[in-house]
C-alpha cells in the first residue's frame, strides 16, 4: 500500500488518565518494526475489561493509552521477517498472544503465552517502544491490540488471520467475547448432554455462552440478568427460561433451586461481579460454578 513505511495519521480514542472519559484524537502511527504487523482496524467492539482499565482496576496499565481489545482488520502493512501475513490479510488481534514455541503455547491444557501482560507488560512493543503518538507525546499500548485506533501496531504473536470471506463487524467479537464464553462452557466446563446450565450475565460473553451450552447438548440452559430486554435474544441463541432476579424477593440461587428442584450442573458468571461468584446454595451439592474470569480462549488458539 502507499502508506507502507510512512507515518500514518489517523484518528483514536485515547484515554490521557484514569477515571475520565476517552477523548477523540489525531494520532501517529509508525510503521512496523520487524516481527511486526500495521493494522487498519475495520471493527472493535468495547469490553468491560476496557471500562476495568479505564477506571484504574488493572495493574500495570500506563496512560495515555489507547485501549480496545476486540477487534478486526486488515493488514496495511509488515515488518522485516513477517513472512506469514501480507498487506490484505483479513486478522484479529489477539489480547493473549501465541507464540506457539513456550510451555503453555505447546500444552493442550492451557494457551496463556508466556508473553501476555501475566508475564509481562504490554504497555510498548516487545522492544519496549511505543508505535502511537499524540501532540508530540507518547502513547501506550494496550495488551498489544489498540483497537480504539483507526490503525494499530501489533506484534505477530499477537495477531491471527482469518478467512477473506468473513465479515468484520462480526469477526471482532472473536477477539475477546465469543470465545470466552463459547470456550468456557465447550472447553473449560465441557458441558455433558442433558445437564443443566445458568448462565448469569447476558452480553457478549453470555450469549456465547449460552451458544456452547446448547451445542453441547445441554437440556435447560437458565439465562439471568436485570435487563429483561435481553431475554428474547438469549432465547434465540438457545436459552430454555429466563429469570430477572429484581422481579424476586428472594436470593437468586433459591430461584434456580425452585425451578430445578436441585439446582444447575455449571454455571457460568458472565459479568466480572464477585457477589454473583459468591451466591450458591450450600446445601445444594451438585452446584457447580465455572466462572469466565478464569477461562482461557482456546477456540482461537493458533496451531
Amino acid at each position: 500500500m502507499a502508506t507502507a513505511g510512512k507515518v500514518i495519521k489517523c484518528r483514536a480514542a485515547i484515554a490521557w488518565s484514569a477515571h475520565q472519559p476517552l477523548t477523540i484524537e489525531e494520532v501517529e502511527v509508525q510503521p512496523p518494526k520487524a516481527n511486526e504487523v500495521r493494522i487498519k482496524i475495520v471493527s472493535s467492539g468495547i469490553c468491560r475489561t476496557d471500562d476495568h482499565a479505564l477506571h484504574g482496576d488493572m495493574e500495570n496499565i500506563h496512560f495515555p493509552v489507547i485501549l480496545g481489545h476486540e477487534g478486526a482488520g486488515v493488514v496495511e502493512s509488515v515488518g522485516d521477517q513477517v513472512t506469514e501475513l501480507k498487506p490484505g490479510d483479513k486478522v484479529i488481534p489477539l489480547c493473549i498472544p501465541q507464540c506457539g514455541k513456550c510451555g503453555p503455547c505447546l500444552s493442550p491444557n492451557t494457551n496463556c503465552c508466556l508473553k501476555t501482560h501475566m508475564s509481562e507488560s504490554q504497555n510498548v512493543m516487545p522492544d519496549k517502544t511505543t508505535r502511537f503518538s499524540c501532540k508530540g507525546k507518547s502513547v501506550h499500548h494496550f495488551l498489544w491490540t489498540s483497537t480504539f485506533s483507526e490503525y494499530t501496531v501489533v506484534p505477530t504473536d499477537a495477531v491471527a488471520k482469518i478467512d477473506d470471506r468473513a465479515p468484520l463487524d462480526k469477526a471482532c467479537l472473536f477477539g475477546c467475547g465469543f470465545p470466552t464464553g463459547y470456550g468456557a462452557a465447550v472447553n473449560t466446563a465441557k458441558v455433558e448432554p442433558g445437564s443443566s446450565c445458568a448462565i448469569f450475565g447476558l452480553g457478549a460473553i453470555g450469549l456465547s455462552a449460552i451458544i456452547g451450552c446448547k451445542l453441547s447438548g445441554a437440556s435447560r440452559i437458565i439465562a439471568i440478568d436485570i435487563n429483561s430486554s435481553k431475554f428474547v435474544t438469549a432465547m434465540a441463541f438457545g436459552a430454555t427460561d429466563c429469570i430477572n432476579p429484581k422481579d424476586y424477593s428472594k436470593p437468586v440461587e433459591d430461584v434456580i433451586i425452585e425451578m430445578t428442584g436441585h439446582g444447575v450442573h455449571y454455571s457460568f458468571e458472565c459479568i466480572g461481579s464477585t457477589d454473583v461468584m459468591h451466591s450458591y446454595n450450600p446445601d445444594v451439592l451438585t452446584w457447580r460454578s465455572c466462572t469466565c474470569l478464569l477461562l482461557s480462549l482456546e477456540y482461537i488458539k493458533i496451531n
